[in-house]
């Protein structure tokens, strides 16, 4: 069974170690208990979305970024042979609405 957690974890240790960062220091800029980011890393805890958003600013790596990586994990933990590399069109022009709206 693929669990998602696992694959959060995994993307947010990759780009740190990516960055040279150690888990204290994201811990530390990210406000997060270091236990506790210790054990997303490990795929043992659920980040919220506070959470990931604040060790994604620590790692100066978009959310969207991330979220991504583990999508892009995901796909190929599930077989899929294709996946789509660019955001689509019709979704753009959602977000653009309802930016305009806030």
């Amino acid at each position: 069974m693929v669990l998602v957690r696992q694959e959060i974890g995994e993307v947010l240790r990759d780009f740190r170690q990516q960055k040279g960062r150690t888990l204290r220091q994201v811990a530390s800029r990210a406000s997060v208990a270091l236990g506790y980011l210790s054990e997303v890393e490990r795929g043992q805890k659920e980040a919220s979305s506070e959470i990931l958003a604040s060790v994604a600013e620590a790692l100066d790596v978009p959310i969207s970024t991330i979220m991504r990586e583990v999508g892009d994990r995901l796909a190929v933990l599930e077989g899929l042979q294709t996946f789509p590399d660019v955001v689509p069109d019709e979704l753009v022009a959602s977000m653009d609405a309802e930016l305009s709206l806030r």
